[in-house]
């Protein structure tokens, strides 16, 4: 008994140790990413000097019962600081009037274009064209999901590249000339993906964020702190190696073509953003065309956060079964001869820590919690444990912050640093672990077979009532 015991502290111990050594790794690898990204924006005026060069972008907007921000959201984007881009809202048979209110505000009209179906979707109704501004396009479709109205954006889109937004997000005016700035300087990218922040507790006004500031809501404060760690270093960590496999499906920027030759959003996932990252990572690199898929950390999103237990637990829920669903349907790219950095470090990566994880990390708690209440094991491993499980999440935390504050400096005064590391050392006592356990109900929910399904959570919508609406951002 004693050495199955002995077996059991060694698995999650040696776990533990390599999964928090996995993100000092990474850790690293962002720090030298950030600094050097730094170091250029102060050498030249990057933007400004490839402004001429900046191809055509179609913004592609999926719209569902967006009816209380619709207007505010278009009318924010058509003021985006970019030369050359058209704005198509795909409206996925929404159940309230956010149609109506867009054909009245924007003085919209059918128009009797042909659209070429090189991606299937749910049937197009009609295409209007607004009579005020010459690049806003609403596409009415029968609903389909999110998948279906990309891809039926996709279709209607003109320019080579094609940015998705949600409809209830908010964009800085600089956001989009910055995330297109990798397809200028490499003509080899396919993808690019910014930075996801939480608006929750700032002002919007006329559809842009006029004023950053914190949330007084304790739940939020924590995603604060776990967005900051997750873009600054899980995403600058792998795109050196172009082994990114997440760009946010509330913001980012594809090429058209590469995505069509992918074959576009599959309808059948609640993690379709990712799946297309990963699916044109194994395609791409079975095919042994050269590409890159990166991010900017730079040009900023921001979207709202759910701010009571229930919706964030079925938001993180259908995020581990919408990352097992992207996985499981491109297992070929793992260890494959042509798979690169992507199919030999980060998938397997995603694998062990991000996708078995869950079972790992809820069973070691269990074990030495339970194992120090009965005394069947010893009290060095249970520190030890202790230390690499919470320890380095401190450590983790704090350098996230450090990052953050030395690099962008996105929450201004001295009391929002106060109270993220407070949130960012409270995370780590009890959130991190119920996020386990809702992760580890994502995975069994989705090894049974349970119908995917987006379900609905109680966002505030920047300021307009509360109004339930579906919710599919991935950070």
């Amino acid at each position: 008994m004693s050495e199955f015991i002995k077996l059991f502290e060694w698995t999650f111990l040696i776990y533990f140790i390599l999964l928090n050594t996995g993100y000092i790794g990474l850790n690293l690898v962002a720090v030298l990413q950030i600094k050097r990204y730094i170091n250029l924006l102060s050498s030249h005026s990057l933007p400004k000097s490839l402004a001429e060069m900046a191809p055509p972008v179609s913004i592609i907007v999926p719209a569902y019962n967006e009816e209380p921000t619709i207007i505010s959201s278009i009318h924010a984007m058509l003021q985006l600081d970019y030369d050359e881009f058209e704005l198509v809202v795909v409206n996925d048979g929404s159940r309230d009037d956010t149609l109506e209110v867009m054909i009245r505000q924007f003085d919209l009209h059918a128009f009797p274009e042909a659209v070429r179906r090189r991606l299937e979707t749910e049937a197009i109704k009609t295409v209007y064209v607004s009579r005020k501004y010459p690049n806003l396009r609403v596409v009415d479709k029968v609903n389909g999901g999110k998948a279906d109205a990309l891809n039926a954006g996709i279709n209607v889109c003109r320019y080579p590249l094609f940015c998705v937004v949600d409809a209830d997000s908010i964009l800085q005016q600089d956001s989009l000339r910055q995330v297109v700035q990798p397809f200028i300087e490499d003509p080899l990218t396919v993808a690019a993906g910014g930075t996801i922040r939480i608006s929750n507790g700032c002002t919007v006004e006329r559809g842009f964020l006029s004023h950053v500031d914190l949330s007084r809501k304790p739940l939020v404060l924590l995603q604060i702190a776990e967005y900051l760690r997750a873009f600054l270093f899980g995403r600058m960590g792998w795109a050196p190696l172009n082994a990114l496999l997440i760009i946010s499906g509330a913001f980012g920027v594809f090429k058209k073509e590469a995505v069509i030759l992918a074959g576009g959003y599959r309808r059948d996932t609640v993690g379709e953003d990712m799946e297309l990252v990963v699916r044109l990572h194994r395609v791409l690199r079975t095919e042994g065309k050269p590409y890159r898929i990166t991010f900017v950390p730079d040009p900023i999103c921001w979207t709202e956060a759910p701010e009571d237990l229930k919706g964030l637990k079925s938001q993180r829920i259908r995020w581990q079964r919408g990352l097992a669903e992207s996985l499981s349907a491109n297992w070929s790219l793992l260890f494959n001869p042509r798979g690169g950095a992507v199919g030999w470090i980060a998938f397997p990566y995603m694998v062990i820590f991000e996708l078995l994880g869950p079972f790992l990390e809820v069973a070691g708690y269990l074990f030495f919690i339970s194992g120090a209440v009965f005394g069947f094991i010893d009290e060095e491993a249970a520190i030890i444990f202790f230390v690499a499980a919470i320890g380095f999440g401190l450590l983790l935390s704090a350098t996230a912050l450090l990052l953050e504050e030395i690099s962008f400096h996105i929450y201004p005064r001295f009391r929002h640093t106060l109270f993220l590391i407070l949130a960012a050392t409270l995370e780590n006592f009890g959130y991190r672990q119920l996020n386990s356990l809702w992760r580890l109900q994502g995975m069994i929910r989705w090894m049974l077979g349970h119908k995917s399904s987006w379900g609905e959570i109680r966002r505030v919508g920047h300021g307009s009532p509360e109004t339930p609406v579906r919710e599919d951002k991935h950070p």
